[in-house]
C-alpha cells in the first residue's frame, strides 16, 4: 500500500507540472488568465482559439469543463466556421464536465453547475444548471440555502479526505449525508 501511495504522489506531480506547462503554453498564445484561478485536473480550453478566451480572477474551474470557442459545424457546409469569446467574470465556480460554448459570457460570481451545456449568457450572480443551462437561482439564495442546511449539520474537516478515511469516519460520513447530504471543507 506505502509503495502504491509512492507511484501515485509521483505520477499526481508529473502531472500537475504537465497541466501547468500546458497552461503556460494556453496563456503563451493569447489565453487571458486571472490571478488565483484553480484548474483542477483535466481540461479542455480549445488550444485553436485560446485567445479568445478570458477568465477572471478568483475562479474555480473543475475536471473535464470544456471551453470551446468556435463551432466547425457549417466548415464542410459553408467552407468557414464560426467563432466566439469566451468571458468568465471573477469569482465564478465552472463545474464538473460543463461545457462552454462560444460567444458566451459568464457574469462575475456565477456558478455553472456541472454538465451544463452553456450556449448564452450567464447573467452575474446566479446559478445555472441543464443543457442547454438555465438561470435556476440567485447566487445569495442558494447560498443561503446551504448555510441554512450547515446549521442542521456537521461539516467535516480535512480529516474526512479520502486519504485520511478510516472506516469509523467513513461510517460517519455516510450517516451525516442521509437522504440528502453532508458538508466537508
Amino acid at each position: 500500500m506505502r509503495i502504491y501511495r509512492y507511484v501515485w504522489d509521483i505520477r499526481s506531480r508529473f502531472e500537475k507540472k504537465r497541466r501547468q506547462k500546458y497552461v503556460e503554453r494556453l496563456v503563451s498564445m493569447g489565453l487571458q488568465l486571472g490571478k488565483n484561478v484553480e484548474i483542477i485536473d483535466s481540461f479542455f480550453f480549445d488550444p485553436s482559439h485560446c485567445f479568445l478566451i478570458s477568465i477572471g480572477d478568483n475562479c474555480t474551474i473543475c475536471p473535464n469543463v470544456r471551453l470551446i470557442a468556435h463551432d466547425a459545424s457549417t466548415k464542410r457546409f459553408l467552407g468557414y466556421t464560426k467563432i466566439g469569446r469566451i468571458d468568465i467574470g471573477e469569482n465564478c465556480f465552472i463545474g464538473d464536465s460543463a461545457i462552454i460554448l462560444p460567444g458566451v459570457t459568464i457574469g462575475p460570481n456565477a456558478i455553472v453547475g456541472a454538465g451544463a451545456v452553456v450556449t448564452r449568457q450567464v447573467p452575474p450572480g446566479t446559478v445555472v444548471a441543464g443543457a442547454p443551462a438555465r438561470v435556476i437561482g440567485k447566487l445569495d439564495d442558494y447560498l443561503g440555502k446551504v448555510e441554512g442546511i450547515r446549521k442542521a449539520k456537521k461539516v467535516f474537516d480535512e480529516s474526512y479526505y479520502i486519504e485520511n478515511l478510516t472506516e469509523e469516519k467513513r461510517r460517519e460520513l455516510l450517516d451525516s449525508i442521509g437522504s440528502d447530504f453532508a458538508l466537508i471543507v
